[in-house]
């Protein structure tokens, strides 16, 4: 096994998280999460794929809302607030050179439920966002971020 770029041995860091990203076909591969789930990511056509599976970047993008839209209900649900939906949408701009980084971010929050209250809310999406997703701290190195939200009362 031959190691470039700087990268030690794992048990000099303790415990790693764990992936695999196995070439399918063409420009299609396929990614096993260390938890045993898998997902398809492809190029576009014009790159050569065949657009059978999310663009490696919009899973980039895709894990930055999960994992904000985890931290939001979960810190809504211990504020004992009545949520019932969390949609997290997501704009991006990207860099027009190698290497594409995301340059900016919007995530713009619809989250539903019964008599939230706003301040409870932006409370939420600012811990989060300050404090607890990782995703968007990583992101947030090379993005500007941006956040906000509207508030669905849940039909009765």
């Amino acid at each position: 096994m031959q190691h470039f770029g700087g990268f030690c041995e794992p048990r000099v860091w303790g415990e790693w998280m764990k992936a695999r990203v196995k070439w399918v076909e063409g420009m299609s591969f396929l990614g096993e999460s260390g938890s045993g789930h898998t997902f398809l990511m492809d190029g576009a056509p014009e790159a050569g794929g065949r657009n059978l599976g999310v663009r490696p970047m919009e899973a980039v993008l895709l894990g930055a809302g999960g994992c904000t839209a985890f931290d939001v209900v979960l810190i809504l649900k211990r504020a004992r607030a009545q949520v019932t939906d969390c949609v997290v949408e997501l704009q991006a701009e990207r860099a027009g050179e190698d290497p594409k980084v995301f340059t900016k971010i919007h995530f713009h929050f619809v989250v539903t439920g019964h008599q939230l209250k706003p301040e409870v809310v932006e409370r939420a999406i600012r811990l989060s966002a300050e404090k607890y997703c990782s995703a968007s701290f990583m992101l947030g190195k090379t993005a500007q971020l941006t956040h906000d939200f509207e508030i669905r009362e849940l039909a009765q």
